[in-house]
């Protein structure tokens, strides 16, 4: 194990040497991506040290007191740059940061965010003081933008495919997804990046979309309960309850918060019709942007009221105001909440943002209905889809049932949080990633 950098602070932060508390981490969680910058090189330095250490190895620490930055030079060359506040906030002695749960102790009100830098010191003794990390810690976290893009880029799964009607939906197998940390992960990172992955191959009863979620986490609970079935019933409460058709639609804008990901399992198809429709709400909305883009800045600027109301798991009478495209800071496309089975009547706009409003809306609706934008398929029985509630928009045709043949699907929800979770997890098993 390797340390140590020893931090400067004002009373009364300075802490007495502490046993350091060790975490083991293999080799491969070290991040591999890193930059040298010329601009580095011939700083002066009020501290440093040079240690030959087992990987990742260090050649050389300084410190550069006018920019407040602590200089790294790995062996392979490359060189990480650490903000002096930073590493005081980080510090992972056992004073400062609680390794079991991985969280920090230090308070942010006892944070000396002048701390400067005294001495620099590497060490592979166990007793060590304050401040101290690991090697492969500080490589994983180093602040230079290219190793930051990349390492980000894996972790959020930033990268998107856009696709339309020419789309071939990822398959999988749900027992090896089941079974198979590998398969897993290769159908979550599908799911990500595609936003729609069929799995083949389910007993054709219920039950299994929650045997699925117990491979991620747990179900995502709502008015309709942890579970739902989509068949014919007298008074429905939902239009997915009947036989009429679809439009394209993400389900439960009437919440402030939607479920992030949908399975729907096909125990029994319908005798005529009951094909399955979808469309990547982030192409289409895409496209409007560059078709319309008055229609797009209203679609993602006008809140929409939505509501639900009925019996079910228990009574309910939901209303919510979302916006039919969010977009996040940078005008990027985030979620798409659109179901015009439950937009209410209420139009909360003044009198003259009605028309431009519903002009936007028949917009983005007309994109997304283009043939050349829907993919159509079919559903078998043990067929399980799994896609993005936030992206895809989803329909079925109208069917026709029989008493000895009707059509029934077992529908859940899940949270963006707990599959990214599980991925990340996958990922680690399967790939060592720390």
């Amino acid at each position: 194990m390797f340390s140590v950098l020893g931090i400067k602070t004002a009373p009364p932060m300075v802490c007495k040497a502490l046993g350091a508390c060790h975490r083991k981490v293999s080799p491969a969680a070290a991040p591999r991506f890193c930059m040298t910058p010329a601009h580095l090189r011939g700083h002066h330095t009020l501290g440093s040290a040079s240690l030959p250490v087992a990987g990742p190895s260090v050649r050389h620490v300084r410190a550069l007191d006018e920019e407040r930055l602590m200089a790294v030079e790995w062996e392979d060359g490359g060189q990480s740059l650490y903000p002096f506040t930073w590493l005081r906030d980080n510090c992972q002695c056992p004073r400062c940061t609680l390794q079991s749960a991985e969280a920090r102790l230090l308070l942010l009100a006892d944070l000396d965010i002048h701390t400067g830098v005294d001495s620099v010191e590497v060490t592979k003794d166990s007793k060590v003081g304050h401040l101290f990390f690991f090697f492969n810690w500080m490589k994983k976290y180093c602040f230079l933008y290219l190793y930051l893009f990349i390492y980000l880029f894996i972790l959020a799964l930033c990268l998107r495919y856009y696709w339309d009607a020419s789309l071939r939906i990822p398959t999988a197998d749900f027992q090896d997804v089941l079974h198979d940390d590998g398969a897993a992960l290769a159908w979550l990172l599908a799911l990500r990046r595609v936003g729609i992955v069929h799995l083949k191959g389910a007993p054709a009863e219920q039950g299994q979309v929650a045997r699925l979620a117990e491979r991620i986490g747990y179900l995502r609970l709502t008015f309709y309960g942890h579970t739902w079935q989509v068949q014919d019933k007298s008074m429905a409460n939902n239009v997915a309850y009947t036989s009429g058709k679809l439009s394209l639609h993400t389900d439960y804008p009437a919440l402030h918060f939607a479920p992030g990901v949908q399975f729907l399992h096909c125990i029994n198809q319908a005798q005529e019709g009951g094909e399955s429709e979808v469309v990547d709400g982030f192409h289409m909305a895409e496209q409007l942007q560059a078709e319309d883009p008055e229609a797009f800045r209203t679609l993602s600027s006008v809140r929409v009221d939505f509501t639900d109301t009925g019996t079910d798991y228990c009574d309910f009478m939901l209303q919510s105001k979302n916006r039919i495209i969010d977009v996040d800071s940078e005008g990027k496309v985030t979620k798409i909440n659109y179901n015009n089975a439950t937009r209410d009547s209420v139009l909360d706009l003044p009198l003259h943002q009605v028309q431009p409003f519903y002009v936007a809306l028949k917009a983005y609706v007309d994109i997304m209905n283009r043939p050349e934008n829907v993919v159509t398929y079919t559903l078998e029985p043990g067929d399980i889809v799994t896609f993005d509630n936030w992206r895809l928009l989803h329909g079925r045709k109208s069917y026709v049932s029989r008493p000895d043949r009707l059509r029934h699907l077992e529908g859940a929800y899940l949270d963006w949080d707990e599959v990214m979770s599980r991925l990340r997890i996958l990922r680690r098993n399967v790939h060592g990633d720390d």
